[in-house]
């Protein structure tokens, strides 16, 4: 079962917030005394909280999912309702936040850093906060936002001053066992060391960190064996210290090959931009096992060519702990030298300078997408995008309520611009995002007007007749008139139809002939 995780996938899922209260007051004798409807309650935070406490991310490792409580929908008689509850989650010091492409958010390498990772939504104002004198009794409240819905990727990098590297059965873990309080798990066999151990080293009057590194083989930087999952490890320490086998039995291996083995991992491992690649750095050798005799002498043999390439060489044993206090003061004294030069890097970094937003920026963007039926006009912004969540679109006073306020944000304007006309699709927000068809708000004639700037259509399309041409029109229509009676005359003329007065006398006819037969026939 594992006991160690240092990069782990997170889910979060932050609080939503509650939607306000629609609510009108009411007392004896004041059936209308004015809207009383509360706000919603924003949602809780996600906060990552570097402590120095926690080791790992091992809870991380078996529980990813994490949320936090929604807040409270608004009531009546101007009760709000309640705020989520912040969620802490408690992250090891040296923890590295990445979003979900990788791209990374946030070094939490001080005790007590916090970082809002998952941001809860924000409340709706009910509709005694949206009453003006314009507006004196609003029908229509804000709805709550959602919160924060994504994954992070945590990765821990361990903070340690000073890191061991070297084979497997080295004897990496022994020496931190032997220079400080750790106990790691020590056995005859490789790879004993599955993850990163740490241990706290007083030497004199300094107190530094040491980190124990599982072992490293050829390949390593490829992803052979441990050392590429936890070579990340290495990349904050301040010195290196390699640990050599002197008495190891295997053949083909020796003092000078490990190194060499060594070098060429940690030179094909790439550290991140702005920090010192990790052959740059302060590096010592320790060899090790000198309490074997052969190991004695091997350790004699070498320990003039390693001085010959520039490393200073401690014969040490970690079972005699012979050659521990001058290895513990030779690492003291580096990692002094080490914090002093961070210091005045610190010192020398660049001011964060804070720049106002600028006059013209409105918070929000339109960009033309190519459609099938035309152009589409896409809307971008965290204030449109949140104004849209906010709107209950059942409400016809809530969506001219957000008309306002788009207008107000100049959303017409720049649509405009752009190139948009009345019955224009446009979109706000990301993806299919919510879809309207643009009817642009009229305040004068002018913004009726869409040719291009410099000319006016209303000179084009209001071209005034001559007299020639009204004269000419005017008979045109009495010609037409003219002939349509002449084509009715026609028509009755053939009998195709008979005016109201002709059919009448055409019956009277008719009547009186039948009363003629009817005589002569009571006479016979």
């Amino acid at each position: 079962m594992a006991t160690f995780v240092d990069h782990v996938t997170l889910h979060l899922r932050a609080g939503n917030g509650g939607s306000g209260c629609v609510s009108v007051k009411r007392e004896k004798f004041k059936p209308l005394a004015g809207p009383d409807g509360g706000n919603g309650g924003s949602g809780g935070d996600l906060v990552l909280v570097a402590d120095p406490g926690t080791t790992t991310l091992l809870g991380y490792h078996r529980s990813p999912h994490r949320s936090s409580d929604n807040g409270g929908p608004g009531m009546g008689d101007h009760r709000n309702g309640h705020n989520g509850e912040i969620r802490e989650l408690m992250v090891p010091i040296g923890t590295v936040v990445k979003d979900a492409e990788g791209n990374m958010i946030l070094d939490m390498n001080e005790p007590g850093l916090r970082l809002v990772v998952g941001p809860g939504g924000q409340g709706g104002l009910g509709n005694a906060a949206l009453a003006s004198t314009k507006r004196k009794a609003p029908g229509f409240a804000l709805l709550g936002t959602l919160g924060f819905e994504g994954s992070v990727y945590l990765e821990l990098k361990t903070l340690a001053d000073v890191a061991l590297v070297g084979y497997p059965s080295a004897g990496k873990s022994s020496l931190i066992a032997a220079m400080s309080a750790a106990k790691p798990k020590i056995a005859e066999y490789p790879f004993t060391t599955l993850h990163p151990n740490l241990g706290v080293v007083e030497s004199g009057d300094s107190r530094y960190t040491m980190a124990d590194v599982p072992g490293l083989i050829e390949g390593a930087s490829e992803g052979k064996g441990l050392g590429l999952e936890f070579l990340r490890h290495v990349e904050r320490c301040t010195a290196l210290l390699h640990v050599l086998d002197c008495a190891t039995l295997e053949p083909g291996r020796d003092p000078l090959s490990d190194l060499d083995v060594i070098l060429g991992e940690l030179a094909a491992y790439p550290v991140p931009e702005g920090q010192k690649p990790l052959l740059e750095r302060t590096q010592l050798v320790a060899l090790n096992k000198i309490d074997v005799p052969e190991g004695r002498e091997l350790a004699g043999f070498v320990k003039a060519d390693l001085e010959t390439r520039g490393y200073r060489v401690f014969e040490i044993s970690t079972v005699t702990h012979e050659g521990l206090r001058q290895l513990s003061y030779a690492l003291a004294e580096i990692v002094e030298q080490g914090r002093v030069e961070t210091a005045a890097a610190e010192a020398r970094k660049p001011r964060i300078v804070m720049r106002p937003k600028a006059v013209d920026d409105g918070g929000f963007s339109v960009r033309v997408e190519g459609g099938s039926f035309g152009n589409i006009y896409r809307i971008l912004g965290a204030k449109p995008e949140r104004w849209i969540q906010q709107t209950d679109f059942t409400n016809e006073e809530a969506i001219g309520f957000l008309a306002d306020r788009l207008a107000k944000l100049g959303v017409e304007n720049e649509l405009y611009k752009a190139g948009a006309i009345a019955g224009s699709t446009v979109i706000i927000g990301p993806g299919h995002g919510v879809v309207f068809d643009w009817e642009p708000t009229l305040t004068s004639t002018a913004e009726l007007i869409t040719a291009p700037r410099g000319t006016d259509t209303r000179l084009d399309d209001s071209k005034r007749r001559t007299s020639n041409e009204r004269r000419e029109e005017y008979f045109g229509r009495m010609d037409a008139k003219a002939s349509a009676r002449a084509e009715m005359i026609r028509e009755r003329e053939a009998g195709m139809w008979r005016t109201d007065e002709e059919e009448q006398n055409e019956d009277v006819r008719a009547s009186g002939k039948n009363s003629e037969d009817d005589g002569s026939t009571k006479e016979d």
